[in-house]
């Protein structure tokens, strides 16, 4: 029964679309409709890769962007943490710190949003570099507000519940997560070293059992970055924490800034190039 209008269907484009008619001349609307996709452009996409570097507090991951920022074809983006200082006037970081309880799902919440801007923003390099991402935004800090009590469950649900809405609908795609690993006891030395005015918030040192009310926190930056490097080795090395979005290459990162330069060098190649990561050590 339908063989008919089909044969009449196919006539018609024929007449119409066939050759010597100005719809199907290259460039021609019909022509552009019935094109096959540009391989040239699906492979240009193909070859760019994401690459993000994971860390503590004070784990050189500053130092490891500005070490390949020089480096042709490879664009580097840091944490937005300027905008985090300065949201309209209002420093969400710097309360943060103050009072992590009451100002820790504000923070977080905008952190999620300009992470997520940066996984999004149109790529120009063949290799982008990013400062942390918006996995370990969620999966190290608001879980560490959480556990450390410091975030109501309902906050903590509600910022997961984005989270994974946005995980399952938007392309956050990454190639390799470098992981600089170190101990805490050597991102607190160089955390005391550089001082940054928020940080300064927190004590150093563990302070005495109860808060004061010019300081309300109970922990240190000592516990803190304690608490940090276990959720990074819990999700990046022992993998029994959350999915990893990518193949991880650690760089033990407790080393000075000459040895630390040696090794990002030697790692050259295994992080940019990507037939090279399949290597090991």
């Amino acid at each position: 029964m339908l063989l008919r209008p089909l044969r009449s269907w196919a006539c018609r484009v024929l007449r119409c679309d066939g050759p010597g008619n100005p719809a199907s001349a290259p460039g021609s609307r019909a022509a552009q409709r019935w094109a096959w996709p540009d391989k040239d452009r699906e492979n240009e996409k193909k070859k760019k890769s994401v690459i993000c570097v994971e860390g503590n507090i004070a784990s050189g991951k500053t130092t490891c962007l500005e070490f390949f920022s020089n480096t042709r074809d490879v664009e580097v983006l840091p944490e937005p943490v300027p905008k985090w200082r300065n949201v309209r006037g209002h420093n969400p970081l710097g309360l943060m710190y103050r009072d992590a309880s009451r100002w820790g799902l504000t923070l977080q919440t905008y952190v999620q949003l300009t992470m997520l801007d940066l996984h999004t923003r149109a790529q120009t390099l063949p290799v982008r570099l990013m400062e942390r991402s918006i996995h370990s935004a969620r999966y190290v800090f608001v879980e560490n507000l959480y556990r450390s009590g410091k975030m109501p469950e309902v906050d903590y649900v509600v910022l997961s519940e984005w989270f994974d809405w946005i995980v399952r609908n938007i392309d956050l795609s990454i190639d390799l997560i470098v992981y600089l690993q170190t101990t805490p006891e050597t991102c607190y030395q160089r955390l005391k070293m550089r001082c940054r005015e928020e940080e300064k918030v927190i004590p150093l040192e563990r302070p005495a059992p109860l808060p004061t009310p010019d300081s309300p926190h109970i922990f240190s930056w000592q516990d803190y970055l304690a608490a940090i490097h276990c959720l990074y080795e819990e999700w990046l090395i022992k993998g029994s924490l959350f999915p990893v979005a990518a193949p991880v290459l650690v760089i033990e990162a407790d080393h000075n800034m000459q040895k630390m330069l040696e090794l990002l060098e030697q790692n050259r190649h295994r992080i940019l190039t990507p037939e090279n990561r399949k290597l090991g050590p």
